[in-house]
C-alpha cells in the first residue's frame, strides 16, 4: 500500500475500509456547499463509489485518492488525491476535509505532500485544480501551492461554472 507521511498527517491510498468515513465526508455540510451533493445516500453507494472509481485509478493510471489520517488520533480526517476525468486532457488535484478540521492547515500540507511525491515519481507533470469562485480558503490554498487562475470550466452534468488553476512549475 502506498502512504505518505507528513508532519501530521499518514496518507494512505483509498481502501473498502474507508467506507465509513467517506459516507460522513461526502454528506458534510462543506462537502455539500462547495463540492456538491454526489446522491450518496447509503453506505452501499459510497461502497460502490470507491469500489468503481477510486480504488482501479491507481492500477490503471498510477494515481488516485489517498485518505489522510491524523497521526495523533490516528483517524481519518480527509481525503487529497489527483483524479482523471474523461473530459479532461490532465489530471485535477482535490482534496476535502471534515468540517471540524477546516482551517488547521491540513489542505495545504496533504496537496504540497501529494504534488511533491508526483514530482518525485514524474507521473505527473500538467494538473489542474478547480473551485467554485465562493470557496475562498480553497482558492488561497492552490494560490499558496503556486497554483494559477487559468480560466473557468462547467464540468458535463455540472451546474456551475467553476474556477480552473493551473499548476506554473
Amino acid at each position: 500500500m502506498r502512504a505518505i507521511e507528513t508532519a501530521r498527517l499518514l496518507l494512505y491510498e483509498v481502501t473498502i475500509l474507508d467506507v465509513p468515513f467517506y459516507f460522513e465526508l461526502f454528506n458534510s455540510k462543506g462537502w455539500l456547499q462547495f463540492i456538491g451533493d454526489r446522491n450518496v445516500k447509503s453506505i452501499a453507494d459510497v461502497e460502490k463509489l470507491i469500489t468503481e472509481r477510486y480504488l482501479p485509478s491507481f492500477d490503471n493510471l498510477g494515481y488516485g485518492t489517498y485518505t489522510a489520517f491524523a497521526k495523533d488520533t490516528r483517524k481519518p480526517i480527509g481525503c487529497c488525491g489527483f483524479y482523471k476525468r474523461p473530459s479532461l486532457d490532465v489530471p485535477d488535484l482535490g482534496f476535502a476535509f471534515l468540517d471540524t478540521e477546516v482551517g488547521k492547515g491540513y489542505g495545504y500540507e496533504t496537496a504540497a505532500a501529494l504534488i511533491a511525491q508526483v514530482k518525485k515519481d514524474r507521473s505527473i507533470t500538467n494538473y489542474i485544480a478547480f473551485t467554485v469562485k465562493e470557496n475562498v480558503a480553497s482558492i488561497t490554498l492552490l494560490e499558496k501551492l503556486g497554483m494559477q487562475v487559468s480560466g473557468t470550466i462547467t464540468l458535463p452534468g455540472g451546474p456551475e461554472v467553476l474556477l480552473v488553476f493551473k499548476n506554473v512549475d
